[in-house]
């Protein structure tokens, strides 16, 4: 494949003021799993003195902001997630000195810094539930959801854990149940309790005093639950799809109604949206989890200026190969549902098993999907290794972390395999990563797949990264332009995006047979793709199988 990518300024008539306040609007935006990332102390562990080390590289893959998963204090029950003190950095991670320094290493590349927060839910250890679970009468004593069982003594509705079983935990100190969305670890804040929503929106403000420029909003779709407690309908058969472990988990056969969606959730995020615009130019990204009604959800949450900034999108997330006819489906859908919203799209993630192993992925293949996922509409989550090609580790049953997977084995294994340590050098131990014994092995696959092996290859995937990325910022059509024309045929996914100052048309052939396409009326330049070059293009061509083809109108 020859890459050719035009280098412009962003000239589309909108002033850099404007541009810094909606920089996340097309963002690339590069996800940091800080415990697989770099280890500096050799305790088997990343940190961030080690993602310091490692934040060059970053800035040379040309993304505009990293997203930073949680470093806060925790037990680690769920890596993080289960937070037990929002203001203060786990030493497993390093300390809120260390966090300044990243912040401000990261800001002199020019890169923005998104934090991931959890809201939903805290630690059972966090001094909130400590001192909500001492009785029924104490300051505290809502500020979870709570509930009396039923006259039998089962829980009071049939709501289950995304991590399996029921979602209520019988609490002996206070002898009632208590509601756990994910491990019973997790208790979710109740948040019917303005006191609760001012507690976490003080939370924003001290990060956001810090300098933060925005966050990754965990869950944001689960933070209210029905008031009245009522239980979930069934889901039909055909429709109990997901992400993670979709057939093994009956977390899957409710319509979630009732335990999360609720419309009240609409005006704590207008309340967090507008703490946010107080500090300026900072920008929230909310992952929205529901396997039926993602994007709807989405459009919902990010139309207008009142609510999130973008949200991230599992549909491209899951196990079903995105053919031309389905990414056509979705860019659709979401311009249909939200033409004034903003979408955030995704491969790979902490969550689900790597894209390269999920979809079966050739070379030819992950090196175009690349450049589609580049061209398309809404901003882009790139997972740390997934510009190396990182395949999925199959991981002995005797090294699993990951509670999901212990609980599935072997059924599901778990969210490990796609959370083992960065690769950077072949030659290294542990891949460079950690002269000590890694938290998770380092596949021997994936030395060859190293970032010093592929930075000597000019045709490598990760040069194929930095080259889609920098086609991306360099048309202001690709980043924050429409979208139109959308079009599948015989698996070639063609569109128009277009802003005040150009017109670029995108096609992708993904299927392994050359296709031919019509180019709209007018004369075309080719900008990125199979043999790229100033040569006008009009009328028909043929596209080769597993290519690209990105021109400029003139």
């Amino acid at each position: 494949m020859h890459m050719n990518q035009a280098v412009r300024p962003m000239t589309n008539g909108i002033s850099s003021t404007e541009i810094d306040s909606d920089w996340w609007r097309g963002a690339v935006i590069y996800q940091i799993y800080v415990r697989s990332f770099q280890d500096s102390n050799n305790d088997g562990i990343g940190d961030l003195r080690g993602a310091i080390q490692r934040l060059p590289y970053v800035a040379g893959l040309g993304v505009d902001a990293v997203w930073v998963t949680p470093f806060f204090k925790s037990p680690m029950k769920d890596c993080g997630y289960d937070v037990s003190d929002y203001l203060e950095v786990d030493p497993t991670f390093g300390t809120l000195a260390d966090f300044d320094a990243f912040l401000a290493e990261a800001h002199s590349l020019g890169i923005k810094v998104m934090i991931d927060l959890v809201l939903s839910h805290t630690s059972d250890q966090h001094p909130w539930f400590i001192a909500s679970r001492k009785s029924q009468d104490n300051p505290k004593h809502d500020w979870y959801v709570w509930a009396d069982p039923k006259p039998d003594g089962s829980p009071p509705n049939n709501w289950l854990s995304v991590f399996g079983g029921v979602a209520w935990e019988w609490d002996s100190v206070r002898c009632q149940y208590y509601l756990h969305n994910f491990l019973a670890s997790q208790p979710d804040l109740n948040f019917h309790n303005r006191e609760v929503q001012d507690a976490l929106l003080d939370i924003v403000k001290f990060w956001l005093g810090r300098g933060v420029d925005g966050f990754r909003l965990d869950t944001v779709n689960f933070y209210f639950c029905d008031r009245e407690l009522r239980s979930n309908p069934a889901l039909a058969e055909e429709l109990r799809t997901g992400t993670i472990a979709p057939m093994v988990n009956p977390y899957n056969y409710q319509m979630h109604v009732f335990d999360k969606n609720r419309p009240e959730n609409i005006g704590f995020i207008k309340r967090f949206r507008a703490t946010l615009d107080k500090f300026g130019c900072r920008a929230a990204m909310g992952e929205v989890g529901d396997a039926q009604r993602g994007l709807e959800i989405i459009g919902e949450y990010t139309s207008g200026d009142s609510l999130v900034h973008t949200c991230y999108a599992f549909d491209l997330l899951s196990e079903d190969w995105p053919n031309a006819e389905r990414i056509v489906k979705l860019l659709k859908k979401f311009q249909e549902i939200a033409p004034d919203g903003w979408v955030t799209w995704a491969f790979s993630n902490h969550d689900v098993a790597r894209h390269t192993t999920r979809w079966g992925l050739s070379q030819q293949a992950q090196r175009l999907l690349t450049t589609l996922i580049m061209c398309a509409r809404g901003s882009v989550c790139i997972y740390q290794g997934e510009e190396l090609g990182l395949p999925e580790a199959n991981l002995a049953r005797e090294y699993l972390q990951d509670p999901y997977g212990v609980r599935f084995w072997p059924e599901f294994r778990g969210r490990d395999g796609c959370r083992t340590p960065m690769v950077w050098s072949a030659d290294r131990m542990n891949g460079g990563f950690s002269e000590g014994r890694p938290w998770l092995p380092v596949p021997e696959a994936h030395l060859s797949l190293a970032v010093s092996e592929q930075d000597a290859d000019a045709d490598s995937l990760l040069q194929q990264y930095r080259s889609a990325i920098a086609l991306r910022s360099s048309l202001p059509a690709l980043g924050s332009g429409g979208i139109d024309s959308l079009q599948a045929l015989d698996d070639v996914v063609s569109f128009i995006r277009s802003s005040v100052s150009e017109t670029v048309y995108c096609a992708f052939n993904l299927s392994g047979t050359a296709s031919r396409i019509d180019l709209p009326d007018g004369e075309w330049e080719q900008v990125f793709g199979f043999n790229a070059g100033p040569t006008p293009r009009f009328g028909t061509f043929a596209l080769p199988e597993w290519e690209s083809f990105v021109a400029i109108k003139r």
